[in-house]
């Protein structure tokens, strides 16, 4: 896909992929516009789950009618909030809102109603838009009617707009004017052209470390990491190939990585409503002849155990990121011709950081940097291999905007993103260590909570285990492990700790055998939910 030669980087000598940077006055609609010029109007770039297939063309006649209907009903100088599944009317409402210099957010909706609440009013937000059908679907009505109550300016509650509503207000004017506008579509971006640096996305952190943060993400923050995500994949991604996102979109692997990398690439999507449907999404994977899907390694895990022997023929890789694929999932996927990639990212980061491809590959590391990303490694007092990876880059978000100063982007210092999390770096590749918040101090030693996962994971690889530590009178902290393995026991664990040589501070001082271990709406492990797990059984004692 590259005609020339790759530069190459001074760090490692190896070729590095051509990344172009995104200008100023780019915005994710403008990208969609220059896609569609690249590829032409007439492609099938996105279907949704229910299978209706969409051009060029199509989108950006949708995004138009849809974004000035959505701009007429909602404050002029606030964010939008979009709360929806995985549809096309999701991406409609965002290209836009986008089109017309709107700021959108996209909520969780599995967060529960006081990180919500939290949510609306970090960001100020006035204006939901959701669908009936998706609130009837999802058992919603309780959620929506304690968020339309909430007071988020003097005088002014929470809006909610449905968008079958929007739909029946729609003229033949309103259908003809998106026709025409679309013809020349330059217009609306250039009348209403956002600043530079003012947020186009708005997506919030879960809460589990006090109340939900916004994190402002600008046009050239979310077109820069879908571009390197593309340059990065070069020779391994192509615009044949067909892209499965079921990742939500209030999450930044799903709505950057799984949604706007293959739009603005020339890569068909189809959008699927739930990552939770591990029967469907195999058959649909068949079905349409997916190449590439995008997941975590929780969801992949439960695709593997539902899907028949020809589910996945059409599979060319699986791009796996939010958490550590296991080596028991591995082994699942090891039955198929699909090759697992796995990745690394923070939503503060648009999200995508790091990523292994076909040609750099090493099994453990989560790869080496995207074009245009910039490392360094912070020294973290008692860790001796690695430090605190900070990262500089296009891709790096405008800032927060948190509780405490509500529609006030606080922008990273010089620049520079701090992930909190260990890393090392060999050759280029990246190889987490774990987070510096998951990091215990036993007897005066740094323990990696996620590395006594591990331990715990090659002994018992097909159960799900996480490390708390609490506080300990004697040696400052404890470990506790919490698994859904039945007949997990501690002498077992002890014993294969000493017989692969890890330390004895490694072992977990006590267990917690539970029938399944919480998870967020994003695939992640829901470890604030765990930690509470944990506190309530002590307390019980």
């Amino acid at each position: 896909m590259v005609a020339r030669p790759a530069p190459f980087s001074p760090r490692n000598n190896q070729p590095m992929p051509e990344f172009c940077p995104v200008t100023p006055d780019t915005t994710i609609f403008s990208a969609l516009l220059d896609a569609r010029t690249q590829h032409g109007g007439a492609k099938i770039i996105l279907r949704d789950g229910d299978g209706e297939a969409y051009s060029y063309n199509k989108i950006v006649i949708a995004s138009l009618v849809l974004g000035r209907a959505l701009d007429r009903r909602t404050h002029p100088t606030v964010p939008v909030a979009l709360l929806l599944p995985n549809v096309a009317a999701l991406a409609f409402a965002a290209l836009g809102l986008n089109a017309y210099g709107r700021t959108f957010a996209v909520l969780n909706y599995t967060a529960g109603v006081r990180n919500l609440a939290s949510a609306l009013k970090t960001g100020q937000i006035r204006d939901i838009v959701t669908s009936r059908k998706f609130v009837d679907k999802a058992n919603l009505h309780d959620l929506i009617d304690q968020l339309s109550s909430l007071e988020v300016a003097p005088g002014r509650k929470v809006c909610v707009i449905y968008l079958e509503d929007v739909r029946a207000s729609l003229t033949s004017l309103d259908k003809a004017r998106g026709a025409i506008l679309a013809l020349a579509p330059g217009w609306v971006v250039r009348r209403h052209m956002m600043l530079p640096d003012r947020p186009a996305v708005l997506l919030f952190t879960s809460g589990t470390e006090g109340e939900p943060k916004g994190v402002a993400l600008t046009n050239v923050n979310v077109v820069s990491n879908a571009r390197q995500i593309f340059a990065h994949g070069s020779g391994a991604l192509s615009t044949a190939d067909i892209v499965l996102n079921p990742l939500p979109m209030f999450h930044s692997f799903g709505l950057t990585a799984g949604t706007f990398m293959p739009l603005l690439s020339g890569m068909t999507v189809v959008l699927y409503p739930s990552p939770l449907h591990y029967r469907e999404i195999p058959k649909l994977i068949r079905d349409v002849g997916v190449t590439v899907l995008f997941a975590t390694d929780t969801f992949l895990a439960g695709y593997a155990k539902a899907a028949k022997p020809d589910d996945f023929a059409s599979l060319r890789f699986v791009i796996a990121g939010a958490e550590k694929v296991k080596d028991a999932t591995r082994a699942l996927w090891s039955q198929t011709n699909a090759t697992i990639l796995e990745g690394y990212g923070a939503t503060e980061c648009s999200p995508v950081i790091s990523v292994n491809i076909p040609s750099a590959c090493r099994l453990g590391s989560v790869g080496t940097a995207l074009p245009g990303v910039q490392t360094r490694l912070v020294p973290v007092e008692g860790i001796t291999e690695g430090g605190r990876l900070a990262i500089k880059g296009p891709n790096v978000m405008a800032g927060y905007v948190l509780a405490s100063a509500p529609g006030v982007v606080v922008p990273p210092t010089d620049g520079w993103h701090d992930t909190g999390d260990i890393v090392t770096i060999d050759d280029g590749f990246i190889t987490i260590r774990g987070r510096a918040k998951r990091f215990a101090k036993l007897a005066g030693e740094m323990v990696s909570l996620a590395a006594v996962e591990s331990l715990a994971a090659s002994l018992w690889p097909d159960a799900n285990h996480v490390v708390v530590a609490l506080p300990d009178p004697k040696k400052g902290e404890q470990l506790v492990l919490v698994t859904d393995k039945p007949d997990a026991d501690r002498a077992a664990l002890h014993a294969h700790a000493q017989s692969h040589g890890f330390p004895e501070l490694w072992v977990p001082r006590a267990m917690l055998v539970v029938g399944s271990i919480p998870v967020l709406g994003s695939g992640k492990t829901d470890l604030a939910a765990t930690l509470a797990m944990v506190r309530q059984t002590r307390s019980m004692l």
